[in-house]
């Protein structure tokens, strides 16, 4: 039982981390606005993947803490990999979210179908829908790194 929770709780990590790495490709700075509506359509439909892995994970990995001996809950490794994860999915819910939200809506208007290029303030939007794919990529490879190795005095 405990080595087939170890499994589901590894592949909804990555299942649920996933799509975060994979948004880089989908939003890369030099692209045309009918990439950035085509990658925003992908996107839409990659944002399961996070809610239901990343909400896997966390329980899985709950309980396998219960289960096993871990030590401390307070150990940076541990709780430091839950908050990050909490900020990982602060950033995407709270931020991408809303920053798709708002390419979406401006870029899906038909009067906008001959569009070549982002106005500056939704250039801006972009911009920082790309930066925060950057910084949770970062975040979940420090997920990653800590659950791994799982750091002795951390």
């Amino acid at each position: 039982m405990y080595q087939t929770l170890v499994v589901i709780h590894i592949m909804s990590a990555i299942i649920g981390i996933g799509p975060t790495f994979f948004a880089h490709v989908l939003f890369k700075k030099e692209q045309s606005v009918q990439e950035l509506r085509n990658a925003l359509t992908m996107f839409k439909k990659l944002e399961v993947f996070p809610k239901i892995g990343g909400t896997l994970a966390v329980i899985t990995g709950l309980i396998l803490y219960y289960m096993g001996n871990f030590g401390t809950f307070a150990q940076l490794w541990l709780l430091g990999t839950l908050i990050l994860y909490i900020i990982i999915q602060i950033l995407t819910i709270g931020f991408v979210g809303r920053y798709t939200k708002k390419l979406n809506t401006y870029l899906s208007d038909p009067n906008r179908a001959k569009l070549d290029a982002l106005p500056e303030e939704y250039q801006k939007v972009f911009n920082r829908t790309n930066l925060t794919f950057w910084i949770v990529s970062t975040l979940g490879v420090i997920i990653f790194i800590l659950m791994i190795l799982k750091p002795a005095g951390l």
